[in-house]
């Protein structure tokens, strides 16, 4: 395990190489993609581009979880990414997940939270698919919701109802539901950004910790 408390790409970088000889080969494949993205994201985090930045972390993200699956698969990429983060809490056994989410609940986590922008049902009313009473009770469910996966210490609970909210901000970036740095949404992405400056990292970290784990052939293997 690398106990570095901050995980940097060039941190990350240098214990890959010293290490991935003895990575399996669908490991190396995952660890080497979402590093290239990470450094991608860091350098727009300095360029104070968040909007680039919270798209690269979304890659890196991808690039570490993601599996070569059928199109019935395809449709259900939030149950693959949450089965991914559930699999990364067994790895946990130093609870540097559930230690990251309670640093950060006070900040970007409780934001994320009560912002109804990165909420889907928020955007179901306004499409009337919903009524404003269905958003709201959801809405203070899913923060409730939060706080008991917290006070019960169940990380990949937490960490659900917090992707939940990163999603839908990722569908509204990558479908062009956003503009370029948008005065509309500099909130909700700084946040997002904060938290996965923080989240990432530690993900590639613990892939890294449990080279032994079956991880499943990468998306577009390598083909020379």
């Amino acid at each position: 395990m690398i106990l570095d408390k901050d995980l940097t790409h060039s941190a990350l970088k240098a214990y890959q190489r010293q290490h991935r000889d003895h990575f399996p080969e669908s490991l190396s494949l995952r660890v080497h993609r979402a590093l290239s993205w990470l450094s991608k994201a860091e350098q727009a985090r300095d360029a104070k581009d968040a909007d680039t930045e919270f798209i690269y972390y979304w890659i890196s993200f991808n690039a570490a979880y993601a599996y070569e699956f059928g199109e019935t698969e395809r449709l259900a990429e939030q149950q693959n990414f949450q089965a991914f983060i559930a699999k990364m809490a067994d790895l946990d056994t130093e609870n540097l997940l559930y230690n990251l989410i309670w640093q950060q609940f006070s900040g970007s986590i409780r934001l994320l939270m009560d912002n109804k922008f990165v909420f889907q049902p928020f955007w179901d009313f306004q499409r009337g698919r919903i009524t404003e009473e269905e958003w709201q009770q959801r809405f203070s469910a899913s923060k409730a919701n939060l706080n008991k996966a917290l006070t019960d210490k169940n990380v990949p609970g937490a960490l659900s109802y917090l992707f939940s909210r990163l999603y839908t901000l990722r569908n509204q970036l990558i479908h062009g539901g956003a503009t370029h740095n948008s005065s509309v949404n500099r909130e909700q992405l700084k946040d997002a950004c904060n938290l996965l400056n923080k989240l990432i990292p530690l993900i590639i970290t613990l892939m890294m910790s449990a080279p032994e784990q079956l991880w499943g052939e990468g998306c577009y293997p390598v083909v020379c």
